[in-house]
């Protein structure tokens, strides 16, 4: 695209913006539980393994909303199946808090996760298809901001709600418990994100994909001006010869199931989560309870970790347009395999009593260091960089089947490592379930170098399948 006025670029910023808020919410909704495990097992009376399932529950919706909502993305648009994420957002806050039992627990979550699906894949994708070239990566990169911030929100809420309560089981108001409250507080985004919505203009890439190119040509012409009629040539040019509009075989390949490019987006989406980096997220209170850690300085650890991560975001926007994807992304495996190792081997070597680890000496301090370090490497690589990439990599007339597929296998994964910790905690122990992790995060070194192709500074019809 060519160079952008200061009102087009401002345009550009505002709509981004308002596209990330369903990555707050993604964030929120996705750390909100790490605060209310306890809550949950006294509530339901459940053992590891349903515990681990009513944490896990979201992850399926997540599966199924990501798979659906690339789909139906190529139907009815971006902004479209967004505003519906948005209501699913604030039903879901408002049931998991009321649930009675597991099974409307569970209901509640894996509306959210529809919700947390369709945005995890929605939001990068139309950020990606009304920015330019030069600054769709850093643009793109504050979708993982948005998502860590919603990430601190939760478990800095979720301990100033406990804190108050002195529990988060204890009474907060009207007679609910804090753990409740806890959902509760996702509402007010919820809404914000729907009114935020109605403001900004669909996808162009989208509108000439469904043959509004009268519509498309006004939208461009907001973006970039006077460049908007050879942009709307370009993006036509760019779909099939035969126009017809984007469906999901359109990614099909006779002899690998897949086309080449969609099985690297689903290894880039897999890689994400199976480094355990929603471990950290989902379970550090379980992990530092695990570790000796009192409730009230767990959840305040999982704090100082988010907001660390949020710190390696904005590093990681800073760099993504100047370095590029590929360096990002092996660097974060290397220095993710180095931090998962020494955790792995803190945890396997400390001494137990009562029950728990006992971290004594420096080992306290070291594992919460490779931690927090952990947490930043992955957030200045991995984190921001699969979502940009998922977002940018895909040719105009597979991406939202591209996205559909790589979001399925990114959030399966998800639920897979988080459904299994629980159970591997009581297995093999913390320093045994870290030890896998870093196997694939070493893994992931090579499929990198093998395999990522570099993206920064092409534009979107560039892309190829």
């Amino acid at each position: 695209m060519p160079a952008k006025s200061s009102t087009n670029f401002t345009f550009i910023v505002l709509i981004t913006l308002v596209a990330t808020i369903g990555g707050f919410l993604f964030g929120y909704d996705s750390g909100v539980i790490n605060g209310t495990v306890k809550g949950l097992q006294a509530a339901f009376h459940s053992d590891s393994v349903g515990t681990g399932f009513n944490v896990a529950s979201l992850l399926l919706g997540c599966a199924a909303g990501a798979f659906i909502a690339g789909w139906l993305a190529d139907k009815f648009g971006r902004r479209s199946i967004l505003i519906v994420a948005s209501l699913c957002f604030a039903t879901s806050a408002l049931g998991a808090g009321l649930a009675r039992d597991s099974l409307e627990f569970i209901v509640a979550r894996v509306l959210g996760g529809l919700a947390v699906g369709a945005a995890s894949v929605l939001a990068p994708a139309y950020i990606s298809e009304v920015t330019p070239a030069k600054y769709r990566g850093t643009l793109s990169s504050i979708q993982q901001i948005a998502i860590i911030t919603g990430l601190f929100a939760s478990s800095l809420s979720n301990y100033l709600l406990a804190r108050v309560a002195g529990d988060s089981t204890a009474v907060l108001a009207l007679g609910f418990p804090a753990w409740r409250w806890m959902f509760w507080v996702m509402i007010l985004p919820s809404v914000a994100f729907f009114f935020s919505l109605l403001t900004i203009p669909e996808s162009p890439r989208f509108l000439v994909a469904s043959g509004n190119k009268d519509k498309a040509l006004r939208v461009l012409t907001r973006l970039m001006g006077e460049g908007a009629k050879a942009k709307l040539d370009e993006i036509d040019a760019s779909l099939v010869a035969d126009h017809h509009r984007p469906k999901l075989t359109d990614i099909l390949d006779a002899r690998r199931l897949f086309r080449p490019i969609v099985w690297v987006g689903i290894g880039l989406a897999s890689f994400q989560q199976l480094v355990g980096i929603n471990v950290v997220f989902y379970y550090s209170a379980v992990v530092w309870g695990a570790a000796g850690f009192r409730e009230g300085r767990a959840l305040l650890t999982t704090v100082l970790t988010n907001a660390a991560s949020i710190v390696a975001c904005f590093i990681a926007t800073a760099l993504i347009d100047r370095v590029g994807r590929k360096p990002l992304l092996f660097i974060g495996s290397i220095g993710m395999a180095v931090t998962l190792a020494v955790l792995a081997l803190v945890f396997a070597t400390a001494n137990t009593v009562g029950g728990s680890l006992a971290l004594s000496g420096l080992t306290g301090p070291v594992a919460l260091a490779a931690m927090i370090l952990y947490a930043m490497l992955f957030n200045v690589s991995w984190g921001p960089v699969m979502w940009v990439m998922l977002g940018e990599m895909f040719p105009n007339q597979l991406r939202g089947s591209g996205l559909a597929v790589s979001g399925l296998a990114q959030w399966l994964a998800n639920f897979a490592i988080t459904m299994t910790f629980p159970l591997l905690l009581s297995g093999i122990g913390l320093g045994g379930s870290y030890g896998i992790y870093t196997a694939f995060a070493v893994l992931s070194i090579f499929f990198v170098l093998r395999l990522v192709q570099e993206t920064k500074g092409k534009e979107l019809e560039e892309m190829q399948g």
